[in-house]
């Protein structure tokens, strides 16, 4: 499978996606990132020395798609000097301000006329850009100081013509309960109104991409458990259907309704820790035991399937790990019943209540334009009133022959997000309890030698298959050469994985575009005018995960 693909000059860059947005209807802006092809080896041949086809040090990739067509373009520019400078798009799409930080901040390219170019996932004493290809991987660098964040909140005082006395300047995190996760936000209060606020991400970065590229591409998958922890399978099946999309690799239908299966039961403990936590920072400590332990009891089934409650590792890039085990469809009915209690009793509770109604409506509202622009996906965009849902625009895995709803509110506020997570637990419900009953029998996993290692009993009995499993092991699967932008519905949104390969068994790079990064990256502007109790739920709300926009 191929992405269509336009290249522009850094100087022509902000023409091409202006017109891309205003004239070709491309106005979400998905992803920013870049590769660096120093010593890339093409053709057996490093980049440095080849005469086939030489190669620009460095390749900026911009990933937008079509809101109506539902189809991705990859706007790329090349540049061959390191000090590269291109003109920031921050003021067309709101999603390129943390885009271009980030890209900054792994591989130094310099974004101008960017309001805030600084530091975004590494800390702000980091030096050197580690997505590099000549970055020391081992080289450890410590942050000893606090970074006081004024530098953000200085130009709004001035503005305001506000000094440092007239307001109150208080840090909201990074590790205090209502920031959900290891997130800081630097708020300026009035009172208790947030008059302007700055978000630091970081706490939790473990360089997941940079790791990709010293893995085989079947390392990686346990990998992806821990970037949304709370639905890690749907993470795994994101991954390996971009790899089988690169390979045009078709797995078994077996496989393709038990990934749909595991992935919406996914989808519901996603959904359910976030309305359980939500209902927390609102008061209601009830609904949560309702609505958490029917979780438990799905992770229950999850363990006994994937040997792993939390990080499962279950899928295989061409299937899965191992078929469904004997009685999982009826420990699947009662916990699917249990969860449909579960929603009933929880929503007996706040449905009609005044109290809960009056924190929630109009509280934390998201205008559809805005969350277009900032690349807010999932469930938070379906709350503004948009129906866009991968599973309807762009479906796999016979998502096009069941028969559920794309679930959307009419506001964007507190009340329509946790409502359309609720209503989504039902269709989720929904879709399992079809596919179980469409569900083939055969194999789960291709019969490909190329990709699958050998069955066990086969390696201990035939030299083919021990060699066979010795390969793939040290070498990996061998992806042929190119790049590709894959995605899947995630639970918080549109979880894609932009991969270049050189062909070898261990990606030249791997980028993901988590959901949480970019609501994240909104959050500050949402809740300016508002009060800071509000922002708590907001926050609950939107359903940040760490590990998720860390990575």
């Amino acid at each position: 499978m191929q992405n269509k693909i336009l290249q522009t000059e850094p100087k022509k860059l902000r023409e091409l996606i202006l017109k891309l947005k205003n004239t070709e209807g491309f106005n979400i802006l998905l992803d920013i990132t870049a590769n660096d092809y120093l010593n890339y080896s093409l053709n057996g041949k490093e980049n440095s020395t080849s005469t086939e086809k030489k190669l620009s040090r460095f390749e900026l990739i911009y990933i937008l798609r079509n809101e109506n067509k539902k189809d991705e373009i990859l706007v790329k520019c090349f540049a061959e000097d390191i000090a590269l400078e291109v003109p920031s798009i921050s003021d067309i799409f709101y999603s390129a301000n943390w885009a271009e930080r980030e890209t900054f901040d792994q591989y130094g390219i310099n974004f101008t006329n960017h309001p805030n170019l600084k530091r975004l996932l590494n800390h702000h004493q980091f030096i050197g850009h580690p997505l590099r290809k000549d970055y020391e991987i081992t080289k450890g660098q410590i942050c000893t100081t606090t970074d006081d964040l004024m530098d953000e909140m200085t130009p709004f005082l001035k503005e305001q013509n506000l000094g440092e006395e007239d307001v109150m300047l208080l840090n909201v995190g990074p590790s205090h309960p209502a920031t959900h996760g290891t997130i800081r936000n630097f708020m300026a209060l009035e009172g208790e109104s947030i008059l302007k606020a700055v978000t630091e991400i970081g706490y939790l970065h473990r360089g997941f991409e940079k790791s990709c590229e010293n893995h085989t591409y079947s390392q990686i998958i346990p990998y992806t458990d821990r970037l949304n922890y709370c639905s890690s399978i749907l993470n795994n099946i994101a991954y390996t259907k971009t790899i089988e999309d690169m390979l045009e690799l078709k797995i078994p239908n077996r496989a393709k309704y038990i990934r749909v299966i595991v992935g919406e039961l996914s989808r519901i403990i996603d959904h359910l820790v976030c309305n359980a936590a939500n209902c927390v920072d609102l008061g209601g400590l009830t609904n949560f035991w309702y609505l958490y332990n029917p979780r438990d009891e799905a992770y229950d089934i999850l363990s006994k399937l994937t040997g792993a409650r939390l990080t499962n590792s279950y899928t295989r890039i061409g299937g899965l790990a191992h078929d469904l085990y004997k009685g999982f469809e009826e420990d699947l009915e009662t916990v699917l019943k249990s969860i449909e209690k579960a929603v009933d009793d929880g929503l007996s509770l706040i449905a009609h209540n005044k109290i809960f109604i009056d924190r929630t409506q109009d509280v934390g509202v998201i205008k559809q334009d805005f969350a277009l622009s900032a690349g807010i996906t999932g469930p938070n965009l379906r709350a503004t009133g948009l129906a866009q849902d991968l599973r309807k625009d762009k479906p796999c895995y016979f998502y096009d022959n069941f028969d559920f709803d794309v679930v959307v509110g009419s506001h964007g506020d507190v009340y329509d997000r946790m409502m359309v997570r609720f209503e989504e637990i039902a269709q989720s419900t929904k879709i399992i309890r079809q596919a179980i009953k469409m569900m083939p029998k055969g194999s789960i996993i291709v019969d490909n030698k190329a990709v699958v290692l050998p069955k066990k009993k086969d390696v201990h009995k035939n030299i083919e298959s021990l060699m066979n499993q010795f390969k793939l092991t040290f070498e990996g699967v061998k992806v042929p050469e190119g790049e590709f932008y894959g995605s899947y519905e995630g639970a918080n949104g549109e979880l894609g994985f932009y991969v270049r390969s050189d062909g070898s068994g261990t990606p030249y790079k791997v980028k993901c575009r988590p959901p949480c990064f970019y609501a994240l990256g909104a959050y500050a502007k949402i809740i300016e005018n508002t009060m800071l109790a509000d922002a708590v739920v907001t926050m609950a709300s939107m359903n940040f995960i760490a590990g998720e926009f860390d990575r």
